[in-house]
């Protein structure tokens, strides 16, 4: 016979009470199980932990002891090589070319006889000078016997005034024309030399323009020839407007101020020379002033239009703290360098830094000469870790890592 009987409450309350039981003891054995894992294990008198080795934390690093030296300050600018002087050879007479005795991209010297022009119509102008300078002077002559007559004969009122006075006149007419002749004789002669084109200074030549044979003029817009002054030759270049005083200062003093010029690329040295002189007003869409500096060029390492890199020497400021450029650092905290201490360990030092020049940087404040600073290496340094110093041949070594 089936029980259809409902379950008693009693027995209910007993299972719900046995379920509870379990999950209970499944969450302690849960907990039991993850606790090794998340809780640290006690370490009990007389054992030791294991910790990394302090030789397994030192960062290996390069460090240089700060110095004290001498630092320039320069001043940089961009500029191109301009000429002291450029002519444009022209005729100063009308006529044939004749010769051209140069050849193109010459240097010649002040003097040197460059084209001749047909001199033969100048040469026909100065003939008939001379034959009317001959005329004029005899007749001159011949006036001033008649005029000393005169004044004997009117001493003795044998002629008129009026007759002495009009043959004192002939001989001034005389002497004028006399005067005219000799201004044409050398201007003729003018015309002579001027058939004869010679070069103004020393310098270089570019291409020929105008060919033996041609007919050239005074008013010919191309000229002969260009002429280019190369020694000495001339820099302008650019330096900000901030450096106008210190600038103007030196130049007050009478002091010269050595100027280097580079290569594009700053790698070479081209040529020394010293500043010359500096416009007289600010470029102001560039908020620069131009400076010319002037260069002997012997060796002829400058080229007119050529782009170089100016470097001028404004001051050299002694005895001051110098560091690797290498070794200055910038982050939120400012300017600052790794400072390794007597115990192998660094301190992150703020520094003032002045002047950079080349590979070193002066330093104001934070450093003293002797501090040994870190140069390479730096990348893996927080303030109070310890480091192990290698040798300078292993920079590039560290810098890869």
């Amino acid at each position: 016979m089936t029980n259809n009987m409902p379950e008693q409450p009693h027995f209910a309350a007993s299972r719900r009470r046995w379920w509870i039981a379990l999950l209970t003891v499944c969450l302690l054995a849960a907990v039991v199980y993850f606790l090794p894992i998340t809780l640290p294990i006690p370490i009990h008198r007389g054992e030791t932990a294991q910790r990394p080795t302090a030789s397994a934390r030192a960062v290996p690093v390069v460090a240089e002891p700060a110095r004290t030296g001498d630092i320039r300050v320069y001043l940089n600018g961009i500029g191109s090589v301009t000429p002291l002087a450029t002519v444009t050879v022209r005729t100063r007479v009308d006529g044939q070319l004749m010769t051209v005795l140069f050849k193109e991209g010459q240097v010649v010297k002040k003097g040197d006889l460059l084209l001749e022009i047909d001199p033969r119509p100048f040469e026909v102008q100065l003939t008939q000078a001379e034959g009317e300078m001959a005329r004029d002077a005899a007749l001159l002559s011949n006036s001033r016997v008649d005029l000393e007559r005169d004044k004997v004969l009117a001493a003795q009122n044998s002629i008129p005034k009026q007759e002495l006075d009009t043959q004192e006149a002939l001989v001034r007419q005389y002497e004028g024309a006399v005067k005219a002749d000799q201004g044409k004789i050398e201007n003729a002669k003018l015309q002579l030399v001027y058939c004869r084109i010679t070069a103004p200074f020393d310098g270089r030549l570019g291409f020929r323009l105008v060919d033996p044979g041609n007919i050239v003029h005074s008013n010919d817009p191309g000229g002969l020839v260009v002429i280019t002054q190369l020694e000495p030759i001339a820099v302008v270049f650019g330096v900000p407007e901030d450096s106008l005083p210190p600038l103007l200062q030196k130049i007050k003093t009478g002091e010269t101020l050595p100027v280097e010029a580079f290569d594009r690329e700053q790698a070479r040295l081209l040529a020394k020379g010293s500043l010359l002189t500096l416009d007289n007003e600010v470029d102001p869409s560039t908020g620069t002033v131009r400076l010319k500096a002037q260069f002997p060029n012997d060796d002829g390492a400058l080229y007119p239009n050529q782009f170089v890199n100016a470097r001028l020497l404004l001051d050299v400021h002694r005895g001051a703290t110098l560091v690797p450029v290498t070794a200055v650092h910038h982050g939120t905290q400012g300017t600052f360098v790794y400072v390794v201490k007597a115990d192998h360990s660094v301190e992150l030092r703020p520094v003032h830094v002045g002047i950079t020049e080349g590979d070193d940087a002066s330093v104001d404040t934070g450093v003293s000469p002797g501090d040994l600073v870190v140069v390479d290496g730096a990348d893996g340094l927080r303030k109070g870790s310890t480091v192990t110093l290698q040798p300078r041949s292993a920079a590039t070594v560290l810098h890869d890592k």
